[in-house]
C-alpha cells in the first residue's frame, strides 16, 4: 500500500512541476526572440518519468481490471460455441434438448412429457413446503419421495423421482462461526433451486418422456466409515433401472452409476445425461460488506481453454457447447463447487443453457450406447459436491483444481497458498502462518525494499536544501526544477528511487490477497482472542487501527512531499485506508500491519545508518 501511495504522490509532483515548467517554457519563448529553436536530448531524469507514468498506467489498468471483474455488471454475450453446433455421428445435435424435447415448466407427477422436478410445481412431499420447516428426513413412508443419507461429510436428500439430489449440506462447514446450521449447498424450495440431476435420454431413455419413479430399500442411510450405496430401482416395458449413488464417508465425491438391464425383445438405446440446474442468486457468503464479490456462475473445460467461466447471463442468448473427451461441467460459489465429471475415454457433449422457467442448466450428455436383449450395461458419472479443495480437486480431474479462482495471478497466488499451507501444517495456526509468511516475501523482497528507503533516506537529508531552492526559486520554476535536479545528482538522491522498487511488490501483495479471500482453507479459521475468522472482517477493528497507526508512524519516517497540499493529503492517507480496511479480511489486514511493521524497523535502521555514515 505504501508503494501505490509513494508511486501517485511522486507522479503528482512531477507532473505538477513538468506542467508549470513547460509553462514557463513557452512564456519565455514567446517574449524572447532570440531563443534556441534547436531541441535538447531529453535527460536522464525525463526517461526514468516517462517509466513512471507507464508503470502508474498500467497498475491504473489492473486496478480497473480488477475492479470490473468484481463489481461491474456484466453484458450479456453469446457464446462463440453456439454458432457452430455440434452433431454426432449420426448428424444429430445430441444435446439439443437433453430432457427429450420437453421443457421445465411442464408439470411432474409421472405425466408423460415431464422431465424434471420443477420448484413451483409438485415439490416433493413434506419437502420445501411455503412456510414450513426442513422436513424430518426419516419421517420416510409409503408415499414419501425422498431418501436420506448422512456421512461424515455430507447430508442428502434424494428424490426417488429422477433420483435427483434436491437437497445437499455440508456437514463440516458451519454457515457461521459457531453456528450449528451448516453450509447448503443444493436445495430446492420456493424461490431457490440448486440441484443435480441425472438419467438416460435418447431413443429409449426413460427420463425422456417423464422422470421414472423409482423404489428404494431403505429409507434412510447413515455411513460413519467406508462407502456405502444407496440403490433405486425401476422396471417398465422389460428394461430394469437400477441407479447407484455410491457415497464415501470421507470424501466429497460422489459416483452416480445407471444401470440398464434389458429383458425385452429390442435393443435398448439411451444416452446418459448429468447436470446442475440452479438459479442466478447469490449466496451471501462473503464475510466482508464492502469486499469483492466472489464468481457465481459456470465454468467448463475444454480442449482451448482449461478453464473457461461461463456467466449464467452469457446463456441468455445462446447455448454454450464444447465437446471433451472426459472433462468436467460446474457451479462456482464463494469457497464451494459442484460438478459433474465425465468418464475419461469418452467424448461428452458439454452445455450450459437458461430453461424455460429462467434457471439454467450446465452438465453434459455422453455417447449413445446400445444393449442388446438380454443384456446388460453400466455408465456413470461423478458428483462433486463440497469445498474448493485444490488438492482434491486436481486428483479427481484434470484442471479442475483451477475452480479455486485466484485470478490473473494465478501463477503466483498458488505458490503463495502452497508455502502458507505448508507453514500452517507445522504451527497448526493460519494466523500464525500469515505472519511467518509475511517475513518470507519480506526476506525475498529485501533487496528491493533496502534500495527504496536508502532512497527516502537520502532524500529526508536534502529535505532542507530542498526547502531553502523552494524559497529562493519561488517566482522561477524552471530554474527551481533545474536546481532541484543538480541538488539530486550532487547528493546521490533519487525522487522515483523509493517508489520504483517497490512497484515490483505489487504482484506479490494483489496475489496474496486472492488467497486470502478465495481459500476456503481461511474461512473461519481462528487466530487468537477475539479474531475467530480470518476470512471476515475484524468486528472490534483492532487490527484495522493498529494498521492505521503505522501507516502514520511509516510517514514520519519518510521526508515529507514538497508540495503542500500533498503534504496534506499524505497526513489524512492513515485515515483513509483505516477506514477501508475496516472491511477487509481480518487475515488481510493481519498481513499488511505485519509488514508494515516489518518495513518500520527495516526502515529505522537504514536511515540510522545512512545518519551515522554522513555524520
Amino acid at each position: 500500500m505504501d508503494s501505490t501511495l509513494c508511486l501517485l504522490v511522486e507522479a503528482g509532483l512531477v507532473v505538477a512541476r513538468d506542467g508549470h515548467a513547460e509553462s514557463n517554457r513557452r512564456d519565455r519563448t514567446n517574449r524572447s526572440p532570440t531563443a534556441p529553436s534547436a531541441k535538447t536530448p531529453m535527460p536522464s531524469t525525463e526517461v526514468q518519468r516517462i517509466i513512471l507514468l507507464v508503470g502508474l498506467g498500467v497498475l491504473g489498468y489492473l486496478m480497473v481490471y480488477t475492479w470490473t471483474q468484481d463489481f461491474a455488471p456484466k453484458v450479456p454475450d453469446a457464446p462463440t460455441q453456439a454458432e457452430a453446433p455440434l452433431v454426432d455421428a449420426n448428424g444429430e445435435d445430441p444435446i439439443a434438448d437433453p430432457i427429450g424435447g420437453q421443457h421445465d415448466d411442464t408439470p411432474v407427477g409421472g405425466e408423460a412429457g415431464a422431465p424434471v422436478p420443477s420448484v413451483d410445481d409438485d415439490v416433493p412431499v413434506g419437502f420445501g413446503t411455503p412456510g414450513a420447516p426442513d422436513p424430518e428426513p426419516r419421517a420416510f413412508d409409503d408415499v414419501g419421495r425422498l431418501v436420506y443419507v448422512r456421512t461424515p461429510v455430507h447430508e442428502a436428500w434424494i428424490d426417488r423421482r429422477g433420483g435427483d439430489i434436491v437437497k445437499l449440506q455440508l456437514v463440516r462447514f458451519p454457515k457461521t462461526v459457531g453456528s450449528a446450521e451448516t453450509v447448503t449447498l443444493f436445495d430446492q424450495r420456493p424461490g431457490h433451486i440448486y440441484v443435480a440431476q441425472s438419467g438416460l435420454i435418447g431413443v429409449d431413455g426413460r427420463d425422456r418422456n417423464g422422470r421414472p419413479l423409482y423404489t428404494a430399500s431403505a429409507s434412510e442411510y447413515d455411513l460413519e466409515e467406508g462407502t456405502a450405496d444407496v440403490v433405486l430401482r425401476h422396471e417398465s416395458d422389460g428394461v430394469a433401472l437400477t441407479k447407484r449413488f455410491t457415497f464415501d464417508a470421507d470424501d466429497y465425491l460422489i459416483t452416480v452409476a445407471q444401470d440398464v438391464d434389458n429383458r425385452s425383445g429390442a435393443n435398448f438405446e439411451a444416452q446418459l445425461f448429468a447436470q446442475l440446474k440452479r438459479d442466478a442468486t447469490r449466496p451471501d457468503d462473503s464475510g466482508v460488506p464492502f469486499g469483492p464479490r466472489p464468481y457465481v456462475g459456470a465454468a467448463f473445460t475444454t480442449l482451448e481453454d482449461s478453464y473457461d467461466k461461463i456467466d449464467f447471463e452469457d446463456l441468455d442468448d445462446g447455448t454454450y457447447r464444447a465437446e471433451v473427451d472426459g472433462g468436467w461441467a460446474a457451479v462456482l460459489q464463494h469457497y464451494f463447487v459442484s460438478a459433474w465429471v465425465g468418464a475419461p475415454g469418452e467424448v461428452n457433449a458439454y452445455y450450459g443453457r437458461r430453461l424455460g422457467d429462467g434457471n439454467y442448466a450446465v452438465g453434459f450428455v455422453g455417447p449413445r450406447f446400445v444393449v442388446p436383449p438380454n443384456q446388460r450395461t453400466s455408465v456413470s458419472a461423478e458428483l462433486y459436491a463440497g469445498p474448493k479443495d485444490q488438492r482434491r480437486l486436481e486428483e479427481i480431474a484434470p484442471h479442475l483444481n483451477l475452480t479455486v479462482d485466484y485470478g490473473f495471478l494465478w501463477w503466483m497466488s498458488v505458490p503463495l497458498f502452497y508455502v502458507l499451507d505448508a507453514i500452517h501444517s507445522v504451527v497448526g495456526n493460519w494466523g500464525v502462518a500469515i505472519i511467518l509468511l509475511t517475513f518470507c516475501v519480506k526476506l525475498l523482497l529485501y533487496p528491493l525494499a533496502s534500495a527504496s528507503y536508502r532512497s527516502m533516506a537520502k532524500m529526508k537529508k536534502v529535505m532542507p536544501q530542498v526547502k531553502r531552492l523552494q524559497e529562493r526559486y519561488s517566482d522561477n520554476r524552471q530554474e527551481l526544477s533545474k536546481r532541484m535536479m543538480e541538488l539530486y545528482k550532487k547528493e546521490g538522491a533519487n525522487p522515483l528511487g523509493g517508489c520504483l522498487p517497490l512497484l515490483v511488490q505489487m504482484p506479490v501483495f494483489l496475489a496474496l490477497y486472492w488467497v486470502l479471500i478465495e481459500s476456503v482453507e481461511l474461512r473461519q479459521a481462528p487466530f487468537v482472542f477475539w479474531i475467530q475468522d480470518l476470512a471476515s472482517m475484524d468486528k472490534f477493528l483492532v487490527l484495522p487501527l493498529l494498521y492505521g497507526v503505522s501507516f502514520y508512524v511509516m510517514q514520519l519516517l519518510n521526508p515529507p512531499p514538497p508540495d503542500p497540499m500533498q503534504a496534506k493529503v499524505m497526513k489524512a492517507m492513515p485515515i483513509v485506508f483505516t477506514a477501508l480496511f475496516i472491511f477487509f479480511p481480518a487475515g488481510l489486514v493481519l498481513y499488511w500491519l505485519v509488514n508494515n511493521l516489518l518495513s518500520l524497523l527495516q526502515q529505522w535502521y537504514i536511515t540510522r545508518k545512512i545518519e551515522k555514515a554522513s555524520s
